[in-house]
């Protein structure tokens, strides 16, 4: 009778929490700005782990643009990303997690800086309501991998 008790109460409690989830309650708790974009340090389980994200040479991103942007409908978008490793990082451009290449009004930029760093810019020109999202910038070599992200969205200008 206990054992039964105490499953059925088990059940209400998750029920309950999925429903206020669901309503937008416990929404708020589980996502956060600061999540987004940030690069993977700190303290791992096993040594493994740690000398692979905590690697020297690793792929660091050492500049690259501001988290919040917003943008001007017909106007130019511009993201920057520049990162420094042994040997040196590929760069690697993604939106709403699907790589992204040059094409028409998309442009990828790349330039090498020495023997350990390298600079990339996307510009995209006319910016549309399709451009708004969310890009990430991957950099990587045989050790780590860091990435920033940008959150977009677009406004209308009014003359």
């Amino acid at each position: 009778m206990k054992v039964t008790f105490v499953i059925f109460f088990i059940c209400v409690c998750l029920l309950n929490h999925y429903t206020e989830a669901r309503r937008g309650r416990a929404r708020g708790r589980t996502k956060s700005r600061v999540q987004i974009g940030l690069p993977i340090t700190g303290k791992y389980r096993d040594p493994e782990s740690d000398q692979y994200y905590n690697n020297n040479n690793g792929a660091k991103i050492t500049l690259a643009s501001h988290f919040d942007y917003e943008y001007v409908l017909g106007h130019k978008i511009a993201f920057l990303c520049v990162a420094k490793g042994n040997p040196r990082p590929h760069i690697t451009w993604f939106k709403d997690g699907v790589e992204i290449f040059t094409h028409i009004y998309m442009h990828v930029h790349e330039w090498r800086i020495g023997k350990d760093k390298v600079k990339s810019k996307i510009e995209i020109d006319p910016a549309t309501q399709m451009d708004a999202g969310v890009y990430e910038c991957t950099a990587d070599n045989m050790y780590s991998i860091d990435r920033r992200s940008f959150k977009t969205d677009f406004s209308i200008a009014f003359d």
